[in-house]
């Protein structure tokens, strides 16, 4: 798939069925930002969970690398984690 169409999915991703199922990614990524940091003890940042979830695609993609789902769904993540962090600046 050429990467534009990758982008283009990650975008539909995050713009559509995503935020209907869970609702604004900062929202959500503070959620799971405030459940970590309270497991782990540290302090866990909501753009920190959206490069963590990429990084679990590209260990995904370390077993499967022509699994083009990884790939969307980690630009997705990557453009999760640049709104949260340029928004709140």
């Amino acid at each position: 798939m050429h990467r534009g169409n990758i982008l283009d999915e990650a975008k539909h991703l995050i713009n559509t069925d995503r935020q209907k199922d869970y609702g604004r990614p900062e929202v959500n990524h503070t959620r799971i930002a405030n459940l970590w940091s309270a497991f782990l003890e540290i302090d866990i940042t909501p753009s920190q969970v959206a490069m963590c979830m990429a990084l679990v695609k590209v260990a995904r993609l370390i077993e499967s690398p022509k699994h083009l789902d990884s790939y969307v769904d980690m630009a997705a993540y990557a453009a999760i984690a640049g709104e949260i962090e340029t928004d709140n600046k």
